[in-house]
């Protein structure tokens, strides 16, 4: 049996990045998000966002990969909010996320950055975020040179 310890850091946004998850919503979104990913066997450490974005601290097992833990995430939460009437409108998610691996020593420090998304948002936009994680990670972003 292998023994696997993978940490990812993953952020997706809503469609259009549209603010459709109120504080209320996204309590029961993250909820139901740590709540199915256990059912499914997906270790999600930490979860937490603002109106547009979700952070989701997780750790592979040796059978997973980013691609299907993120579909079966954002596809099965998004079937869910809909399935609620959580939303007024249609919801969905971005088809895009943004997914780096966290050392172990790392893991408290990002832990900490999720868990403080109201404070970290009231200073700076999440284009602002997304802007830094790109460059920081060495991404190119799209429209840009690169």
């Amino acid at each position: 049996m292998p023994f696997i310890k993978i940490w990812i850091h993953l952020v997706w946004s809503t469609k259009n990045r549209a603010p459709l998850l109120t504080k209320d919503i996204r309590q029961k979104v993250f909820t139901h998000i740590r709540e199915n990913g256990m059912t499914k066997g997906i270790h999600i450490d930490f979860v937490n966002g603002y109106p547009d974005h979700v952070h989701c601290l997780i750790s592979l097992n040796a059978d997973q990969t980013i691609a299907s833990l993120v579909q079966l995430i954002k596809g099965e939460s998004s079937f869910w909010i809909n399935k609620n009437k959580l939303c007024p409108e249609p919801f969905a998610w971005q088809g895009e996320y943004f997914a780096v691996s966290v050392s172990e020593s790392g893991v408290n420090a990002v832990r900490e950055y999720i868990k403080n998304q109201e404070q970290h948002h009231a200073k700076k936009t999440f284009q602002q975020e997304y802007e830094e994680f790109m460059t920081k990670y060495g991404f190119a972003i799209l429209g840009s040179p690169g």
